[in-house]
């Protein structure tokens, strides 16, 4: 019983040093992230670059053409439309198109997912908002829903009841439109933070595409057509100012899409691939581009998207490939390490990795 006790503790030290041990070293050595923010410029047809450095920030193009705050203001006008209407430099037409600050503020959008978000557990209950209350400000419900094997239900909240007739309206307007139950994908923005509320994005059993949403009280189901071949696999509502786009999504093989709201058209982005169980996404837009930047632990993806079109203005790798001289020393030190967290999920769990910190 001894001897047993002392492989315990024996153990037990093992696995604390090899979580302790690397994690003291590397909050001593941990240096900071520098990476540079980067947005495409239809001005210049070039990526805009603010570069940390020692001296400061600088300001650049890929180019190496160095600008003022004042000039990479002017070059970035979309962003930066507040400073320049306070300057009196914000240019009446460009591109052909005339700008204002109403138009600017309502076609700009940003959006942002990271890999913990996809990787978090779903409680599987739901807020439906009322999409035509006839009221300026989003009301959440008294009620939530959850999608079983061959209904979804509706449960007050207050008496944890089932809405009987509210249940079947919605079931029966899901099975007129071919919906086979149960549901493989839920997605939405169940908050009230939004100018608009447009439902839900719904794959069922077959991974056919639909959109549900409560209008006046009542419901609303239109079953989405997507190219044959096409598995959805993640869904991110979007509900921007401009009421263009309906969501991102993408596909089993990774590929990017966005859905139009009016037509409910898919198209396919040009971008390379993105998983959004590891990789993060962020895309800044305006009313002339996006910019698209995915990363992982490799490194950074940029891509300069036409707003009008959606095709391919320019492509951008930044590769994480500098690892300093405390990485490599602590890659030898501790070959085996031991983590209990990690930045792509919320879990709390066991996660041993072997090689360097970077």
């Amino acid at each position: 019983m001894i001897r047993y006790s002392r492989l315990l503790l024996y153990f037990t030290i093992v696995v604390l040093l090899l979580w302790i041990l690397p994690w003291m070293y590397n909050f001593l050595t941990a240096r900071a992230n520098k990476t540079p923010f980067t947005l495409y410029s239809s001005v210049i047809d070039d990526y805009a670059v603010l570069q940390p450095s020692d001296k400061g920030v600088v300001r650049k193009d890929l180019g190496g053409n160095v600008y003022s705050e004042s000039e990479f203001d002017s070059i970035l006008p979309m962003f930066y439309y507040r400073q320049l209407i306070a300057d009196g430099r914000l240019p009446e037409r460009m591109k052909g198109v005339e700008l204002n600050p109403k138009v600017i503020q309502t076609e700009n959008f940003i959006f942002r997912h990271s890999p913990d978000e996809s990787n978090r557990p779903v409680i599987g209950l739901y807020p439906l908002l009322e999409s035509s209350s006839g009221r300026v400000d989003l009301v959440m419900p008294e009620d939530v829903f959850h999608i079983d094997n061959d209904c979804i239900e509706f449960i007050d909240i207050k008496s944890n009841c089932v809405d009987e007739k509210k249940s079947q309206l919605f079931t029966k307007a899901l099975q007129k439109k071919g919906f086979i139950f149960p549901a493989r994908i839920i997605a939405g923005n169940p908050t009230t933070r939004k100018d608009y509320d447009e439902g839900y994005l719904l794959t069922d059993k077959e991974n056919n595409l639909f959109h549900m949403k409560q209008v006046v009280g009542r419901s609303f189901v239109r079953k989405i057509d997507i190219p044959e071949g096409i598995v959805i696999n993640h869904i991110f509502l979007t509900e921007f100012k401009n009421r263009k786009i309906l969501a991102f999504l993408t596909d089993k093989q990774n590929r990017l899409y966005v859905l139009l709201t009016k037509s409910y058209r898919l198209i396919s982005l040009p971008v390379t691939q993105f998983d959004p169980t590891r990789q993060s996404i962020s895309v800044i837009g305006n009313l002339f581009d996006w910019t698209i930047n995915i990363s992982d632990d490799n490194g950074d993806e940029y891509y300069a998207i036409d707003a009008r079109d959606y095709g391919l203005l320019k492509r951008m790798e930044r590769p994480n490939n500098t690892v300093s001289l405390s990485e490599k020393i602590g890659g030898y030190i501790f070959p085996v390490r031991l983590t209990f967290t990690s930045l792509k999920d919320k879990w709390v769990k066991a996660r041993f990795a072997s090689g360097g910190f970077n």
